[in-house]
């Protein structure tokens, strides 16, 4: 299992207790995915990042909808081998 979260990077000079959003996924549970293939993109403080696959997996559950907001550290995406 890889749980995918929005990298501490990205979360740098971010005030504590601020969300960030998920604009939308390019992926679907039970999607077969590569390594480096973008599976969404999510907005923190007006920025957008995309969120890559980090090896060739299996989408295995999508833990916050599109449009919904999330806190730091949270898993988004879980992927399976």
């Amino acid at each position: 299992m890889i749980d995918i979260i929005l990298d501490d990077a990205a979360w740098a000079d971010v005030e504590e207790g601020t969300e960030a959003l998920v604009d939308e996924w390019s992926v679907a549970v039970g999607d077969r995915v590569a390594a480096g293939q973008v599976l969404g993109t999510v907005e923190l403080v007006k920025t957008s990042h995309e969120l890559m696959a980090p090896a060739d997996a299996t989408v295995a559950a999508v833990k916050v909808a599109a449009q919904e907001t999330f806190p730091r550290g949270a898993v988004l995406i879980v992927l399976e081998d």
